[in-house]
């Protein structure tokens, strides 16, 4: 069963686990995804959609292996507008669907977020790196929604005997993103093929790592397969400014729209880039897809949408 199975990435990874034999019961309570993201499943063989919110405790028939939680608003836009609703997910939803997992006797994925790391003090980010979170920030409710999540997910395994595991997932991109999320890849896409100026927050030095949708799924499957109980961060170690990122957009898309800056947003991160040794060391997984490569694919989607 995999929960958000709507959204960018649980829509992915539907057609990863349907094309390597698995049965898929997508759940989804359409908040913040869409039924475009799966329509191409419809009819297919071993996939079952069921809307749900999993706020309430799913009535689900028949044996289950995996239990896969990325139910949860992911973008600003979203997590913003529904704020009570991301913590309740965070909280409400993920316990029912370890209840789930615990009752079925399956292995229970907690997709978690770089965003619980906060505004680094420590850079690279390594899972032994605590967080340097604001609690009551305007991205307090995603951010806390998330840690708490994992709390859970771990006094589940320590208390109950519950299979675990729980991944820290840093910037993601790739087709299927909403062009109105608030994230930085779909914006500046968004702007270059419209010929709008390229918004860059601050001066252009803050950094982030971009890790591409497919890289960042086979690495979810690993987990399940190879992982232990506790939190794995994947991500793309490339690290480059916001101002970089922007430039190489511009030069992709090859737009010729200028670049503004505006004062930054409260409470956004200086740096993010994750350590992913213990991915490498535990699961034999690191990023393969190019950042030049993964924002051509991405840029022609876009430009197949707009």
């Amino acid at each position: 069963m995999l929960t958000g199975a709507a959204g960018f990435i649980g829509s992915h990874l539907c057609d990863y686990l349907l094309d390597h034999g698995h049965e898929v019961l997508a759940v989804d309570n359409l908040a913040t995804g869409t039924m475009d993201n799966l329509a191409h499943l419809s009819g297919r063989a071993g996939f079952r959609f069921l809307r749900h919110d999993i706020t309430q405790p799913p009535q689900v028939e028949g044996p289950l292996d995996w239990v896969l939680n990325l139910a949860s608003a992911a973008s600003p836009n979203d997590y913003l507008r529904q704020g009570i609703e991301t913590l309740e997910t965070g909280s409400l939803g993920t316990q029912n669907a370890l209840d789930l997992a615990l009752r079925a006797g399956a292995r229970f994925l907690q997709a978690s977020t770089s965003e619980c790391y906060g505004d680094p003090l420590v850079h690279p980010q390594p899972e032994t790196y605590w967080g340097h979170v604001n609690p009551i920030g305007p991205r307090s409710v995603y951010d806390e929604a998330k840690r708490y999540a994992e709390t859970l997910t771990m006094a589940y395994r320590g208390y109950r005997g519950a299979d675990t595991r729980i991944v820290r997932i840093f910037n993601t991109y790739g087709p299927r993103m909403k062009l109105d999320d608030g994230r930085v890849v779909p914006a500046l896409i968004a702007q270059a093929l419209c010929g709008r100026p390229l918004t860059v927050f601050g001066d252009g030095s803050h950094t982030r790592s971009f890790c591409y949708i497919s890289d960042l799924v086979e690495g979810l499957v690993r987990v399940m397969e190879r992982g232990d109980h506790l939190p794995i961060n994947l991500g793309n170690p490339q690290e480059l400014s916001i101002l970089e990122f922007a430039q190489k957009i511009q030069a992709l898309t090859g737009s010729r729209s200028p670049i503004e800056f505006h004062s930054l947003p409260e409470d956004d991160p200086r740096q993010r880039c994750p350590d992913i040794a213990r991915a490498r060391r535990l699961l034999g997984w690191e990023p393969r897809v190019g950042l030049d490569e993964g924002l051509r694919l991405t840029i022609d989607y876009f430009r197949g949408v707009m």
